[in-house]
């Protein structure tokens, strides 16, 4: 430790002011100093003046010069200040916690003799000595002060050990007296242990010794036991003076004695045991130190001097910053002062042992220390500042450190944790676990008071990843064990440590109590779970539920609230706990029942009346009832009845509460009756006892007192007669036989028909008691009276009866015995079978069923797997036979011999899969051999070689490993084996090893690691020739560091680095070795080199002659000079040879230039005899007037240099006609004329040149235009620019041309300067260089100006020229169409059908189809094909003529129906009309079959549909009877369709309409007979649903059975196999397409089928179509006796026979009342769908008749 000085606080005064004491405060805030003018002065930590108090005599009439103070010292707290004086007394002033406090004198110690010395170690009294010899001790308490020992010698100085538990006293005859308050086990004696050569002035108390000083000048260091060991004598030093006090670091390690003007400090080194000594620290003019004060946190010490002043010295050994966020500050080896930068918060950090702090590491947020020693760690908590140090063996530094909790840290090393509770030095637990989060590990220490607990400390942790153990970490013993089905993710304790919540992997959360051992499972799907602090509650989340259990002991008690997000926070403040929830950006808080918590805190604190208070203000609920239960049971187990009967009452409980009443009051009346505890009396015990239903005990209570009829008493009121009964019969009672009838009358009473047949068996009326036992619904007791029994064996009746209820009941292995014991076999094997009870079964059919034996013992070997009964169940399955189930069995029953047996018998490739499961097995337990065989028998040899790694069996992993692995795995194990044997120190067989996997370099950093150097290098020989050198200079470098020197020379040496042996002699100073190293190995040259070094060590006549000896006096002249060393050279010369000082005043002057040292530069180039050298020096620097100067002075020669030099530098400072001034003096104009042309001013160049030089002004000429058209820039273009325009003024047109053509883009991006470049030089062209050469400028011009888009300019430059066709793709080019056109029209009307051309392609290629119109029309619908915009297309076609639109209306509508969008395709000719063009007939079919296929459109919605259908296939039939294809086969094929659209048309119209539904399903009826063109499934099912809706069962049936036909032909993909006979003799088509795919949906198909065969076992139906008078189907339009083809209705398609309403087209008519239905529904309803059914009918089939009713 050093000391450096860091302040003065109190400045010294120019005579003796002696500062009298000094002391620091424990807290290190305050410092106290005493003055010779005996006042006090108080800084604080900084050394500031902040406070300060005079201290009064002990009687004020002698004055205040009548004392001096001789001793002060703070108290523990750092309050008060205790201060001896010389006229016998001490005060204790209070000063207070602030600066500024008032202070007081609160002691006040009266003495016999004065006060010499004092001091007040920590929780002690005041210690002081005196001039009588005595030491006493004040205690400020009691106010008093008594007498520790005596002695006769006046005491000069008292010093207290580091951890103030002891002291020294020094006394004047020499002697050292040694006391202890408590010797903390050290053993060591009390009272004088040594006497001092002088009286002990400077007395110290280290941790290990005793180190006295006084007027003598030695200092000693005496032992424990007193003896010296130690002595510093300074006797003999002339400049040392008597030391005068000494003072101890709080460490104990450090020691720092005063003297005159020097402070002396003593270092103990632990090592050596001894005092080690530093420089001392000598300051002049100190003068005497009277007192010395160390800061009891060790960073500083504080001195004063006889002269006054006060100096403050920081003592640390080192200081370092931690993360710029802590400062460490080194006070000594065993103590550490830790700082928080941003809070200035200080921790003193100190190993109570004395220990040497190595490192010191703030983890865990910042807030808690680690720090380590050679055999303890220290731990602290640096925001209580709690601090720890236990013994720890160090571990290579692999230990984790865990800082989740505040009270504990958890350190984790080798599957060890340790848990130190910050301020305690002991390690307060150790448990093995492998499982270190911190969410896996709770700890609870003391973290709530409890009720008859001091000490509460407990942990739990998992053993395994499925066992919870807990622990109590003060008697070390596991009070409790969880074993769990899953993995736990979660687990802590509550506060009290009762209870434990754990979560699993299946986010199931757990609760255990751990005195009950109870586990429950309160919570599915649990996200987040935590325990309210301060309480037992628990806050959780189940999905959307925010779930809280204010009672825990109630657990099935739950709070819920949805929630919208997650819970991510549980906070506490200001007497609420807000459950945070993040609800998507938003962060939402809810606010728990405090006073549901409140009543946990309550409970813990045993304040029963505090908890019912509070649960009186709570409305009931559940949780309220359930803390109302607890309540009620803990008064009852502390006896305290009345809150018992409010708890009862408050539960709704009135026969408890009253029951407590009772109680209660019968309690008080024995109290008040017969004196003493009531709760103590018979009486009161039983009904308590009752009332917790321990009868048994209230039973012996009350025998005890021999109070039988009152123990039978409560039996009978509790119903409990057994129990009766028995005391009845135990004590003889005479009631006995009555007691008993009345018990049976009551059991019949009651329905206790069991207890009665038990009572009649035991009477032995076995059928009464069969009848009770079948009559109370017990069988089984039934069936065992009656096999009991022959009699009732062979009553059939009661037997089946038996057996019957015991199926019943599921009882079937007793119904099974029932029927086997008569005889029926085939309903005993049902039985067992069904009641799993196998071997009753097999046994039954190995006599009656031999062939059921096998399988019945594969099924029982099936039942005992799933009741995980497997090792039962293998036997079973080898009987059956199933090898497979057996082997698996014998597995997961840990039967290993057997799968083997059974496997051994197997086919190997079976058995592969389950030899590696017992391999695994035989390798867990060890047994390494059988587990070898059955992985190689598994193929897995890899899992082998693994299982004899881990097992350290290198030779069997090894011999597998070669017959099986690849190499490359086997080099992994070898070598993983090599470093096995290393560790071991078995280097030459690791060596072997490594050598053998071809891994040398292993090999080689093993030597290395332990030093083995020889054999290193050996291996480096053999396996890297050409690594040997660097490997030898690696060496040496680190036995250099080492201090083995000759071993390091031998290794540079081998390496070839000599020079660097060379310097690590010089570095030692070891010369005559470094010249030896460099002669051998470097050669002269080398020595030479050395032997100048050498001699530049030692300097002056002894170099010189060093150098003559060797011969080297010149070269070493010369060799001082090139390495800059002139005074040595300059010496040398002096001395040796003076003809080389010129050689030397160069070669100083040299560089004395480069270091910028001018002058003295230039005096040496002087005496050199070289003055241009010093010219040159000054023209390099531009110092001009210097350079002229010398030259003048010494060298006239180099005038003319000066003034060249001058130009250049005015050049570069721009200051042109000065520096061509200077040239000119100079007479070097070719240098003007190069500089100006450097500095691009070739103006000034041209006039220099044609003044000065004018024959070379043409050449300057030509390069300054080359130089412009290379140039580019602006500055280039304008001077390109500048000179065409001077070419142009001087009549050179043709060169101001080319010059204006050379702008280009290469020079510049300026478009604007470039089209008045290019414009300028076809103006001049066509001025004034004729037609040919203007259009060659215009064809270079031209193109330029289109490339920077000056197209308008391009064509005006062509146009002047007579370029027609380019002005004219110009103006194209710049989009200016019009004057394209005006253009071609004026100048070159060939080229207008060109432009208009050009302006077509340009509209097509940017998209502008609406400007493409005007001109190209096909062109632009083209376009708008091409973008997709299909109705632009259709409208710009309709405005042109039908075909155009007709043409893209089809091409639109394929387009749709390509994309299946036949709706949207049909609406395009709703809109546009439906020609009658044949190319079109293909795209009306496919729009008309998508329709029909499409799903559905049987619902009156869908007319819209239907309608636009019908509309457009009349339009287009109305056409085509207008043109050539009128009663053409096209023609009459879409008659058809139209038909079909009209009727489902009229069909949707009708549906609504519930005196149409008939005509509805006519329509569907009449569709059948289109089934050639309509999807038949689709046809019939239709038909036959609507017949089933209105009734028609016979119909429906026919049709819907007729559609499932067709379904099972579409499935067989034919119509062969379909049934006509049921449609013959009708119009309904047999031939008919096949539909691809079925119409309905696989559900609505089963409903069909279901209700098919529903009605086809109904008799009432039948399968026949409905006849009219025609005597055939009804619908059919022909009638098959006579032929004759009927009418379709328009309206239902149904025939027309009768009364036919006749339309102006022929052919066209309606059944009257159908059509009257239709005119009565569209009146009623006002349907716009029937009056636009009307309307096309009307329109179709001609003028109708009147819409009205006709009854003709």
């Amino acid at each position: 430790m050093q000391l450096k000085h860091l302040k003065n606080v109190l400045p010294p005064q120019d005579g003796a002011a002696k500062v009298c004491c000094i002391a620091w405060a424990p807290s290190n805030q305050k410092m106290a100093v005493c003055t010779s003018d005996r006042v006090i002065l108080l800084f604080d930590e900084q050394g500031e003046k902040r406070d300060k108090f005079s201290t009064k005599p002990a009687d004020s009439k002698y004055g205040k010069r009548s004392y001096t103070v001789k001793g002060l010292a703070f108290s523990g707290d750092s309050t008060k200040i205790a201060v001896g004086q010389t006229d016998n007394i001490i005060f204790v002033y209070k000063i207070g916690e602030e600066w500024g406090d008032k202070k007081v004198i609160c002691n006040k110690f009266v003495q016999q003799s004065a006060v010499t010395c004092l001091i007040w170690p920590p929780d002690q009294p005041i210690v002081f000595g005196l001039a009588d010899g005595k030491v006493r001790a004040a205690n400020i308490k009691t106010n008093k002060s008594s007498t520790i020992y005596g002695t006769e010698s006046y005491v000069v100085s008292l010093a207290s050990n580091p951890s103030g538990k002891g002291f020294l006293s020094g006394h004047a005859d020499g002697a050292i007296v040694r006391y202890f308050f408590d010797d903390e086990g050290s053993g060591d004696s009390q009272g004088k242990i040594s006497t001092h050569p002088c009286p002990p002035y400077a007395l110290a108390f280290s941790q290990n010794s005793i180190v006295a000083a006084g007027c003598d000048k030695r200092i000693i260091a005496y032992g424990r036991e007193g003896r010296s060991f130690q002595h510093f004598d300074y006797s003999r030093e002339e400049d040392e003076h008597e030391f005068t006090c000494a003072v101890s670091s709080p460490s104990g390690q450090s020691i720092v004695i005063g003297s005159f003007d020097k402070l002396r400090v003593l270092n103990w080194s632990p090592r050596r045991q001894m005092w080690d000594e530093p420089k001392l620290k000598e300051i002049p003019h100190l003068y005497t130190i009277t007192a010395l004060a160390w800061k009891k946190d060790g960073s500083r010490v504080t001195c004063g001097t006889l002269c006054g002043g006060v100096e403050i010295f920081d003592c640390c050994l080192k200081r370092t910053i931690y993360k710029n966020k802590f400062e460490m500050t080194h006070v000594g080896l065993s103590q550490v002062i830790v700082k928080n930068l941003s809070s200035g918060q200080r921790v003193v950090l100190k190993s109570h042992y004395g220990y040497e702090i190595d490192e010191v590491r703030i983890m865990g947020k910042d807030r808690y220390l680690v720090a380590h020693t050679s055999d303890t760690i220290l731990l602290g908590d640096l925001q209580n500042n709690k601090l720890s140090e236990i013994p720890w063996q160090g571990s290579g530094g692999n230990e984790k450190y865990y800082f989740d909790n505040e009270s504990v840290c958890m350190i984790f090393n080798a599957g060890e944790l340790a848990l130190i509770e910050y301020g305690a030095n002991e390690v307060l637990g150790c448990v093995r676990t492998e499982f270190m989060n911190p969410h896996l590990i709770s700890v609870r220490l003391n973290e709530r008071k409890q009720r008859g607990v001091e000490d509460n400390k407990k942990i739990a942790y998992l053993l395994d990843l499925k066992t919870i153990a807990i622990m109590d970490l003060i008697t070390g013993v596991t009070i409790g064990q969880v074993s769990h089905e899953s993995k736990i993710d979660w687990l802590e304790l509550n506060e009290t440590g009762r209870k434990i919540l754990f979560r699993d992997k299946r986010m199931r959360l757990n609760l255990y109590d751990i005195e009950s051992q109870h586990r429950t499972t309160i919570l599915n799907y649990c996200s987040y779970v935590q325990w309210v602090p301060g309480s037992d509650v628990v806050v959780g989340q189940n999905r959307g539920n925010l779930c809280i259990w204010y009672n825990i002991d109630a657990p099935e008690r739950v709070t819920m609230f949805p929630i919208k997000g997650d819970i991510v926070d549980l906070e506490k403040a200001d007497g609420k706990t807000d459950v945070v929830v993040q609800e998507g950006v938003q962060t939402v808080s809810y606010t728990l029942d405090e006073g549901l918590i409140e009543f946990g805190t309550a409970i813990d604190d045993g304040d029963f009346e505090r908890a019912v208070s509070f649960l009186e203000t709570l409305e009931m609920s559940a949780e309220t009832e359930a803390m109302w239960k607890t309540l009620s049971k803990l008064a009852l187990e502390d006896r305290q009845l009345h809150i018992a009967e409010r708890c009862f009452s408050a539960l709704g409980d009135i026969a408890k509460a009253r029951y407590m009443k009772e109680t209660f009051r019968l309690a008080e009346e024995i109290s008040k009756t017969k004196g003493g505890d009531g709760f103590n009396h018979y009486k009161v015990r039983a009904r308590l006892a009752i009332m917790e239903k321990r009868f048994k005990e209230a039973e012996s209570i009350y025998l005890e007192q021999n109070h039988v009829d009152e123990a039978m008493e409560m039996y009978q009121e509790m119903h409990m007669w057994d129990e009766a009964i028995e005391v009845a019969e135990a004590k003889m009672h005479p009631e006995l036989e009555n007691l008993k009838r009345s018990y049976y009358q009551w059991l019949m009473n009651t329905g206790q028909e069991e207890a009665a047949g038990e009572l009649k068996e035991k009477e032995d009326d076995h059928l009464a008691a069969i009848n009770l036992y079948m009559k109370a619904g017990l069988p089984a007791r039934a069936a065992r009276v009656a096999t009991s029994r022959e009699e009732l064996m062979s009553n059939s009746e009661l037997i089946s009866r038996i057996a019957s209820a015991l199926i019943k009941g599921e009882l079937y292995e007793r119904a099974g015995d029932l029927y086997e014991k008569i005889k029926d076999t085939a309903r005993a094997m049902e039985c067992y079978k069904k009641g799993h009870a196998f071997r009753r079964a097999v046994d039954l059919a190995r006599y009656a069923f031999p062939a059921e034996v096998v399988k019945l013992e594969e099924h029982w070997g099936d039942y005992l797997s799933s009741q995980k009964q497997l090792d039962a169940a293998i036997n079973h399955y080898i009987e059956a036979g199933a090898t497979s189930k057996a082997v698996e069995a014998a597995i997961q029953s840990r039967q290993w011999l057997k799968a083997v047996q059974i496997l051994e018998i197997q086919d190997s490739s079976m058995s592969a899969k389950y030899y590696k499961q017992i391999a695994d097995h035989y390798a867990s337990i060890g047994e390494y051999e059988k587990a070898e065989q059955y992985y190689v028998e598994a193929g897995s040899t890899r899992e082998a070689v693994d299982m004899y790694n881990n097992a350290g069996k290198w030779e069997m992993a090894h011999k597998l490993a070669s017959t099986y692995m690849k190499s490359d795995d086997v080099s992994t194990l070898y070598i993983s084996q090599a470093r096995q044997l290393e560790s071991q120190a078995k280097f030459k067989e690791a060596e072997r090893l490594y050598v053998a996997v071809q891994e040398p370099d292993l090999a080689i950093t093993m030597y290395k690691k332990h030093k083995m150097y020889g054999d290193m290098i050996r291996l480096v020989k053999v396996h890297h020739p050409d690594l040997v050198p660097d490997t030898h200079l690696h060496l040496a470098k680190e036995l250099e560091a080492e201090g083995n020197l000759r071993q390091a020379e031998h290794h540079y040496l081998e390496a070839g680095d000599w020079k660097a042996a060379v310097n690590m002699y010089r570095s030692q100073d070891m010369w005559e070795e470094a010249h030896r190293v460099a002669k051998n190995s470097g050669g002269a040259t080398a020595a030479k080199q050395v032997a100048y070094l050498w001699a530049k060590s030692l300097g002056g006549d002894s170099a010189v002659k060093l150098l003559a000896k060797f011969g080297l006096v010149d070269a070493a002249i010369e060799y001082a000079s090139e390495n800059c060393a002139f005074d040595f050279a300059f010496e040398l010369a002096r001395l040796a040879n003076k003809n080389k000082l010129p050689e030397i005043h160069l070669k100083h002057a040299m560089f004395l230039e480069d270091e910028g040292r001018f002058h003295e530069a230039e005096a040496e180039f002087i005496k050199a005899a070289k003055p241009k050298e010093a010219v040159l020096m000054y023209v390099h620097n531009q110092d001009w007037d210097s350079a002229q100067r010398v030259a003048e002075q010494s060298d006239p020669d180099s005038v003319a240099d000066v003034l060249v030099g001058q130009a250049r530098f005015a050049f570069e400072e721009k200051e042109y006609a000065k520096a061509e001034s200077y040239l000119l003096r100079a007479q070097r104009p070719e240098l003007a004329v190069k500089y100006y042309k450097d500095s691009a001013m070739w103006q000034d160049a041209l006039r220099v040149c044609k003044e000065y030089i004018p024959h070379k002004l043409q050449h300057l000429q030509d390069e300054y235009e080359r130089e412009m058209a290379d140039k580019g820039g602006q500055s280039g273009i304008e001077a390109m620019v500048r000179q065409a325009r001077e070419w142009e003024s001087s009549g050179e047109y043709a060169r101001a041309v080319e010059c204006y053509l050379k702008v280009t883009t290469n020079l510049t991006d300026d478009r604007n300067v470039l089209e008045r470049c290019w414009m300028k030089a076809g103006d001049i062209a066509v001025k004034f260089l004729g037609q040919e050469r203007a259009q060659t400028v215009a064809e270079i011009a031209g193109p330029r100006l289109a490339e920077i888009r000056k197209f308008e300019q391009a064509a005006e430059l062509y146009l002047n020229v007579d370029l027609i066709k380019d002005a004219i793709d110009m103006f194209i080019a710049a989009e200016e169409w019009n004057k394209a056109k005006r253009v071609a029209k004026e100048l070159e009307p060939r080229l207008e059908a060109y432009v208009d051309e050009r302006y077509k392609d340009s509209l097509k290629n940017q998209g502008k189809a609406e400007q493409l119109a005007s001109v190209d029309v096909v062109g632009a619908l083209d376009m708008y094909i091409e973008k997709g915009e299909w109705e632009k297309c259709l409208e710009t076609a309709a405005q042109q003529n039908a075909k155009v639109l007709h043409k893209y209306a089809a091409l639109y509508a394929t387009h749709l129906i390509k994309n299946n969008d036949s709706r949207k395709a049909l609406d395009i000719y709703v809109k546009y009309g439906a020609p009658a063009n044949a190319q079109n007939f293909n795209i009306y079919k496919r729009i008309f079959s998508d329709v029909i296929n499409m799903r559905g459109l049987d619902k009156p919605e869908a007319y819209h549909t239907w309608g636009e259908l019908r509309d457009v296939l009349f339009d287009l039939v109305d056409n085509m009877s207008k043109g050539s294809d009128a009663n053409t086969p096209p023609h009459a094929e879409f008659e058809s369709l139209l038909l079909i659209a009209h009727y489902y048309a009229n069909r949707s119209a009708f549906q609504p309409h519930k005196s149409l539904e008939e005509l509805a399903t006519k329509i569907a009826i009449s569709l059948l007979r289109h089934t050639d063109i309509i999807p038949a499934d689709k046809a019939f099912y239709e038909a036959g649903m609507m017949c089933r809706s209105v009734g028609w069962e016979n119909a429906a049936f026919v049709f819907l059975n007729r559609y499932l036909d067709i379904s099972e032909a579409i499935e067989e993909g034919s119509l062969d196999m379909l049934d006509h006979s049921d449609f013959q003799d009708t119009d309904i088509p047999f031939e008919i397409p096949l539909p691809e795919k079925p119409y309905l949906t696989n559900q609505q198909h089963e409903e069909v089928k279901e209700w098919v065969l529903a009605v086809s076992m109904d008799q009432k139906v039948e399968q026949v179509l409905p006849r009219d008078e025609r005597n055939c189907y009804e619908a059919s339009l022909i009638a098959p006796d006579t032929g004759i083809r009927s009418q379709p209705c328009v309206v239902t398609g149904y025939p027309v026979l009768k009364s036919p309403m006749e339309f102006k087209s022929p052919g066209k008519v309606a059944n009257k009342d159908d059509w009257n239905k239709l005119i009565m529904a569209a009146k009623v309803s006002h349907s716009p769908e029937l009056n636009d059914v009307l309307k096309f009918i009307g329109v179709w089939c001609g003028s109708t008749p009147n819409p009205s009713y006709s009854f003709q």
